[in-house]
């Protein structure tokens, strides 16, 4: 028969106090042993770092820790299961100084791209957020750069890849990169994306053929010349990922590829959904990718100015209630 008196003090079970008396009926005189078992509800997770922002959506509140540059994510207390977005920083598109058909830079790769949930426990977490490639000089022909990679939580997003100029083809990168468009030369395509099916730069189109897109995280780039005019390719589309809000953003769209200098009146290729940087075409100045969307920047031709990709960005996030 169960004796209340033997566990409770007082015969008045309103009288029981959880933390003052749990040791009295608990082995243990840890409390959090039978706290983390549900009786009284898991401890939360206490943590700093990045900008904090809270939001409700399907009535559990989230907690997000945003990082827009590197820093510490340090948990002082409690664990919980985090769902983390890793965007590594977008590369440049290529470039080229001489106003010739011949020479077209192609699209810059997005940033690798990591989503998921991990277990986090107390403890520092050193947070890495990629920068963009660094734009090329013009005046060298030369191709872009690649990103920085992006860590958090022991995962590496890798950097985007760089866009070719006249003088190199693309680089292998997080999502890689469009070619050259030189002469009779066929541009050359890079690896596919980080953590998506998609992408792959486009290649190139060859002679008088506009450069290939720079491959998005959710797609492939679009070929130079695709349809039948001297057309720069698209950047391939990015996709979306964890915001501040319950909105979900898209991330890491490709840079788009220059026309073919002598196609008048027309501009480059696309950025990948809107976000990537557009390629250069004759009577337009390039357009840069959207900031901290580890988008590639687009390729030039023709002496016009080159531009960076995007920095990487890394969002972390928990629920606090339900």
């Amino acid at each position: 028969m169960f004796r209340q008196d033997r566990t409770n003090p007082s015969t008045a079970v309103s009288n029981w106090r959880g933390r003052r008396d749990t040791p009295k009926a608990w082995p243990s005189t840890a409390v959090s042993t039978w706290l983390n078992g549900g009786l009284f509800g898991a401890a939360p997770l206490t943590a700093f770092g990045g900008i904090i922002t809270q939001y409700e959506d399907s009535g559990t509140t989230y907690r997000v820790h945003t990082f827009r540059g590197s820093g510490k994510f340090y948990v002082s207390a409690g664990a919980a299961d985090v769902d983390y977005l890793i965007v590594a920083g977008g590369g440049s598109g290529g470039a080229s100084q001489e106003n010739s058909y011949k020479t077209q830079g192609g699209g810059g790769g997005a940033g690798g791209m990591l989503t998921g949930t991990a277990a986090v426990a107390a403890g520092t977490y050193t947070i890495t957020v990629g920068v963009g490639g660094a734009p090329p000089d013009p005046s060298d022909n030369k191709h872009g750069n690649a990103g920085g990679d992006s860590v958090a939580l022991s995962l590496t997003a890798v950097g985007g890849g760089r866009g070719g100029g006249k003088d190199g083809a693309a680089s292998v990168g997080g999502s890689g990169g469009g070619g050259k468009s030189h002469a009779n030369e066929a541009g050359g395509a890079a690896t596919a994306g980080q953590g998506n099916a998609g992408g792959q730069g486009g290649a190139d189109g060859t002679g008088t053929k506009g450069a290939g897109g720079g491959g998005g995280a959710g797609a492939v780039g679009e070929a130079g010349n695709t349809d039948g005019a001297d057309y720069g390719g698209d950047g391939g589309a990015g996709t979306t990922g964890y915001g501040i809000g319950a909105t979900t953003p898209v991330y890491a769209g490709g840079g788009g590829g220059a026309n073919a200098y002598t196609t008048s009146g027309v501009n480059g290729g696309a950025g990948g959904s809107g976000i990537g940087g557009v390629g250069n075409g004759s009577t337009t100045t390039i357009i840069g990718p959207v900031a901290m969307t580890g988008s590639g920047s687009g390729g030039t031709g023709g002496g016009s100015g080159a531009v960076e990709g995007s920095s990487g960005i890394v969002i972390l996030r928990y629920e606090v209630a339900a």
